[in-house]
């Protein structure tokens, strides 16, 4: 497996904060949680993108943007894409 150096949110200058808060204000409320106990905070795919704010708000923008509760998509249709999505490409994430 990779590794790549990440920032601690505990670490992280204003601009990180700022776009990690932006970013995540796009998520459905139901998201705010994590399902999922983290080690360090954040999801690895998250940290992975701290080094670099600007792409780490854009990635996950989009993300947000597609979960709008504006698009006709619930949290389980969601989850049963990302599942087989997953599934099809052997990918354990």
């Amino acid at each position: 497996m990779a590794w790549i150096r990440t920032i601690p949110m505990d670490d992280a200058g204003d601009e990180l904060n700022d776009l990690m808060a932006k970013q995540r204000g796009l998520y459905p409320q139901e998201y705010a949680e994590p399902v999922h106990e983290l080690d360090e905070g954040l999801p690895g795919i998250v940290a992975s993108h701290t080094l670099i704010p600007q792409a780490l708000y854009h990635a996950f923008a989009t993300f947000g943007s597609l979960m709008s509760p504006d698009l006709p998509l619930k949290r389980r249709q969601h989850e049963m894409i990302a599942t087989m999505v997953s599934l099809t490409n052997k990918c354990h994430y």
